[in-house]
């Protein structure tokens, strides 16, 4: 017998990609049932799940519909999973750590220190923090002045501002086709219409840029895209940028994961003008420590800082004088560099566990792109993990707007142990060899 939940889960791929419209009518129970090959209290339970989910809504005397108005934006790839093992979102971090980090907050336990770092700070933060921070956003040749440097609460607050400086509310962002969910709920929140641009294997096409309505900012992910693990060329990069120009565009660059690829520069080596440069220390030490960077263009500063203040997204001082303390004594700079170890090493475990399949990914991120076999949808293998106790992500969780949700997963590879990590990676390559319906519950 096929398990409801099963059927509720294509049917609610067919909602989210528009083969069943808003609106549209579902087949009275008795004919589906028939036309399934289930027996009626099953398509009665299959249309009690779809309005569970708020994609139904049962009509007395008319029968059930799908929504016309979908429900409000749910918390997407943002907390830690209460799975057992999580590879959903991506926190990496390493055993031996914490020793080195504790180092440094010996420090910051005098209370001379602790004083200091109690007091309010605005989003430029301190002369010391911008001096100690340059270094350490730099990459491949490109150092950021320090005077440009501005500091947020986290990454996703450092998102929030660069928009807020960068788009008037009302007016559109261009993002990738593919991009970091959390970009949608900011986004509706200042009132942003999110433009989807075409990408290709190496990112972002130019031309999409040029084919768009009107837009005043472009957001991008150039190196270790989310969630698809490119990274796009010298090339490609140096056509974006002339087609930003030539369009007057903003570009915030996304380089949460740049720490991972320290041999490629950031776009604003190419168009240091109009290039917002996004970093944070949530993956480069640890998910407790959350700070927030965004790097300027030249008369840009007091803007993005006005935004920060608005908002309330600017640092506080103890997270920012822990980081400048762990940057300056030189362990953010080893936590990354073993991070990039653990990262080759993830991908490694990967690649073994996952050689049979279509899987993208980069040999030194943390994450990767998993295109599923044919049989499987991906909203019911993501059910199937859940019930083996392993979280992962949708590809349609990274998609802009309707219509579009991809039969693909995005493993997060960061957060549990290697070998947690190569039994949760064999038992769903287990699955993917197998149908739903063997993975169904009892």
């Amino acid at each position: 017998m096929e398990d409801y939940r099963l059927i509720a889960d294509q049917l609610a791929a067919d909602i989210r990609t528009g083969r069943l419209r808003a609106g549209e009518r579902l087949p009275p129970q008795r004919q589906f049932a028939r036309s399934r090959h289930i027996a009626g209290s099953t398509a009665a339970r299959v249309y009690g799940e779809l309005i569970r989910r708020g994609l139904a809504v049962g009509e007395v005397g008319r029968g059930t519909f799908v929504r016309a108005a979908p429900p409000g934006p749910q918390p997407t790839l943002t907390e830690p999973s209460d799975a057992r093992v999580d590879l959903e979102v991506n926190f990496p971090v390493l055993p031996e750590q914490a020793e080195l980090l504790a180092v440094g907050m010996a420090r910051m336990q005098r209370p001379d220190v602790l004083a200091v770092g109690l007091r309010p700070l605005g989003g430029s933060g301190s002369a010391a923090a911008r001096e100690a921070a340059a270094p350490l956003l730099a990459r491949a040749g490109w150092t950021p002045e320090p005077e440009r440097i501005l500091f947020a609460g986290n990454g996703r607050q450092a998102i929030a501002a660069a928009l807020a400086a960068c788009v008037p509310a009302g007016e559109r962002l261009g993002v990738e086709e593919f991009t970091y969910p959390v970009v949608k709920g900011i986004a509706l929140r200042l009132g942003i219409t999110l433009v989807p641009l075409a990408m290709d294997e190496d990112g972002l096409l130019p031309e999409a840029l040029a084919d768009a309505p009107p837009l005043r900012a472009v957001y991008l992910q150039p190196t270790l895209h989310n969630p698809l693990g490119m990274t796009a060329p010298p090339g490609r990069r140096a056509r974006l940028v002339e087609m930003a120009r030539k369009l007057d565009l903003y570009v915030i660059e996304d380089a949460i994961y740049g720490f991972l690829r320290d041999d490629v520069p950031p776009l604003a080596t190419l168009a240091p003008e109009r290039t917002v440069v996004l970093d944070s220390m949530s993956k480069r030490l640890a998910p407790g420590l959350t700070l927030g960077y965004a790097v300027a263009p030249p008369g840009f500063e007091q803007r993005l800082a006005s935004a920060l203040r608005s908002g309330a997204w600017s640092a506080g001082r103890f997270a920012l004088d822990a980081a400048t303390q762990w940057t300056t004594d030189g362990t953010a700079a080893a936590i990354a560099r073993a991070k990039r170890a653990d990262a080759v090493a993830r991908q490694r475990i990967r690649a073994e566990s996952l050689a049979d399949f279509t899987v993208h990914a980069d040999p030194r991120g943390y994450h990767c792109w998993w295109e599923l076999p044919g049989h499987w949808r991906a909203e019911t293998f993501v059910a199937a993990a859940a019930r083996q106790g392993i979280a992962i992500a949708p590809g349609a969780a990274f998609t802009v707007g309707p219509g579009r949700a991809p039969n693909a997963v995005r493993l997060a590879l960061g957060t549990p142990s290697h070998q947690a990590l190569r039994d949760a990676l064999d038992l769903l390559a287990t699955l993917a060899r197998g149908t739903p319906e063997d993975a169904a519950p009892e």
